[in-house]
């Protein structure tokens, strides 16, 4: 268990951390000349079974004292008996409070000093100053660090309570705020902070974010023990071996499982304002954010209104000066821009906000349901609105999800899951069998509007039908309706698996007026141009009808602007064959000899058979194919 001091600066912190584990943590030789507190300070006692972080009380340190809870498992709150609580007593314990620190205990300390009445009138205000907060019937115990009385039975009761402790779940990828690094000759550079989740083990890779740089794990040192693994709740020192030095390692930075680099500059959280404060915290107000063990200039933009009330709580969003590390659940505290008084914190929901709408109804739905434990909640809202798709590996990052858990979590929910290059794509079973329903539908227009078409386009129907949906999705929708014979392809073109090719009733008229040009030479019919001039109807009419008649199959171009009606194309197929059964091959003058006409004819007809597969040319001579797909449709 990690217990984390709190309380105003000479109230004995550092002496009763050192009566509990005969540590000093004042390290630096100015805490020592001064004799206050500084910077952090760590001990442990009991085997690692206890680990103290020690944090500084005056005012000006608040940020160093912030950074040190972050993480802690017990808040032991330490109270003079001669002062009573102070400014940073009740500062320290608000912000306690906004880190939904609620496992704790106060140390009356120095209680030597004073008279029995004083003691009980510290008591006493110490009681009122806890009503209201995460740590309201906290027991208290009285101490006098110097004489040694009473820490005996404190110890012992940190003890009992780092026995029911619950074993801080290690699921999730493994993340270390960094709060110390230092070199030590012979071993490197050595990172110390508290693991917020997951497990690390010697060896393995790792990265320093937000700098993104890659590193390995050489050493581990668990609750100052030397270990082989350690993870979630745990004191860890890493020895990190990489392309970096301690020049390039600032406090607030983070070690994490590669998968989990997302530097960040803006997030989505819950927050609440101190009920302490004089006045609303307005929309845009610049201010110190304290996440993890970092702390960062940025401003705060309200999602609910323009400004939020003393002991308001409201949805906004946090906006960083620099990059940082934070995920889902991470706890932050807000303090003025000046840094000399806690405003409010709260908790990050989601780390990849959207550009616009932020303050759109559904959005704010979402982040009320990502307030939630359960991850299932947000994830089916996010489901419902997002019709082209949610990416599950983001909400996976986001809520810290190890892959079995984000595998589950989708097969409980029965998700439709696409691979796509960027990672995977997941439709509720509902949105997916509407999906389909709007490609089949826009299928059903798109003959209806141009009934003389085989089918349409795979990209054109993705256009029409789900133009926001990705071609990976598209893709999969259109496989599954293949293979469910809900949907045909006929070549390159999709189509209903009743649906033919007719021509338009307008179509239909002017082709029976042409199509006895075209049989009465069968083998050589009159061109576009000659049709257009023999009736009277204007080329491109002419042209344009020729080309739907194509595709309905009553006519086939066998060269430009040269069409021969189907019955022509099957019978010369025929004695194409016919040549071919009897020499082997087809030539142009044989074919010529067949049905007359010129050479030059010929020639188009055979190779026209080679374009649409019914023959393929060798040298000067055509050869059959074979029983394709083409001959057979030729025939």
């Amino acid at each position: 268990m990690i217990v984390g001091t709190a309380g105003h600066i000479d109230h004995g912190k550092t002496t009763l951390v050192k009566a509990l584990t005969g540590v000093d943590c004042d390290r630096l030789k100015e805490e020592k000349a001064r004799g206050i507190t500084l910077d952090l300070g760590y001990a442990y006692a009991d085997e690692g079974r206890l680990g103290f972080v020690d944090v500084p009380g005056h005012e000006r340190l608040v940020h160093n004292m912030l950074a040190g809870a972050t993480g802690i498992d017990f808040v032991l709150l330490v109270v003079a008996a001669d002062d009573g609580p102070m400014p940073q007593t009740r500062e320290h314990l608000a912000i306690v409070d906004l880190l939904d620190l609620g496992r704790g205990a106060v140390a009356l300390t120095k209680v030597d000093a004073v008279t029995p009445e004083r003691r009980a009138a510290a008591r006493t205000e110490v009681a009122a100053l806890l009503a209201g907060t995460a740590l309201e019937g906290a027991p208290l115990f009285e101490v006098s660090a110097t004489r040694g009385e009473g820490a005996e039975v404190l110890h012992d009761h940190l003890l009992a309570e780092a026995g029911h402790l619950a074993v801080r779940a290690a699921a999730g990828g493994f993340r270390h705020a960094i709060d110390r690094c230092f070199t030590l000759q012979g071993v490197g550079l050595v990172v110390t902070g508290t693991a917020f989740s997951g497990r690390v083990a010697v060896g393995d890779a790792v990265v320093v974010t937000p700098p993104g740089f890659p590193a390995r794990v050489r050493g581990i040192h668990a609750q100052d023990r030397s270990a082989q693994s350690g993870g979630a709740g745990e004191r860890l020192a890493l020895n990190l071996a990489g392309d970096f030095g301690k020049e390039d390692i600032a406090r607030g930075i983070w070690v994490t499982a590669p998968a989990l680099h997302a530097p960040i500059q803006r997030f989505h959280a819950r927050l609440r304002v101190l009920g302490s404060e004089g006045a609303p915290l307005k929309h845009w107000t610049p201010v110190h954010v304290h996440l993890g063990a970092s702390d960062i200039l940025g401003r705060v933009a309200l999602l609910e209104g323009d400004a939020a009330a003393p002991g308001e709580a409201m949805l906004a969003e946090i906006i960083l000066e620099k990059p940082a590390g934070a995920l889902w659940g991470d706890h932050f505290i807000l303090r003025d821009q000046s840094a000399t008084r806690t405003i409010g914190g709260g908790r990050v929901l989601d780390i990849f906000p959207p550009a616009r709408h932020k303050r759109a109804a559904e959005r704010l739905e979402y982040l009320r349901l990502l307030d939630q434990a359960d991850p299932q909640p947000a994830l089916a809202h996010a489901l419902r609105r997002q019709r082209s798709g949610v990416s599950l590996d983001r909400y996976a990052l986001n809520r810290n999800l190890a892959a079995e858990e984000a595998q589950a979590l989708w097969r409980d929910m029965g998700l439709v899951v696409v691979e796509e290059a960027g990672g995977r794509s997941g439709f509720s079973p509902e949105n997916w069998q509407a999906l389909r329903g709007r490609l089949l539908e826009a299928a059903r227009a798109e003959h209806a509007r141009a009934p003389d078409m085989i089918g349409v386009e795979r990209d054109r129907l993705r256009r029409l039908a789900l133009p926001t949906l990705s071609r990976a999705a598209f893709d999969r929708l259109t496989f599954e309706l293949l293979a469910s014979n809900e949907l045909a392809q006929s070549g390159s073109w999709l189509h209903l698996p009743e649906h033919r090719a007719v021509l338009a009733a307008a179509d239909a008229d002017l082709w029976r007026t042409l199509q006895p040009l075209l049989e009465a030479e069968p083998y050589g019919p009159p061109r576009v141009r000659d049709i257009a001039r023999a009736t009277g109807v204007a080329e491109e009419t002419v042209r344009g009808l020729m080309k739907r008649v194509a595709r309905v199959g009553q006519a086939y171009p066998v060269a430009h602007d040269h069409y021969f009606a189907a019955a022509a194309v099957a019978d010369l197929a025929g004695r194409v064959a016919a040549l071919c059964a009897r020499d082997g091959t087809a030539r142009a003058s044989r074919l010529r000899d067949e049905i007359g006409g010129g050479r030059k004819v010929a020639i188009h007809i055979l190779e026209f058979f080679d374009r649409v597969g019914y023959t393929r040319r060798v040298r000067d001579e055509h050869a059959l194919r074979g029983e394709s797909a083409e001959r057979q449709w030729i025939l």
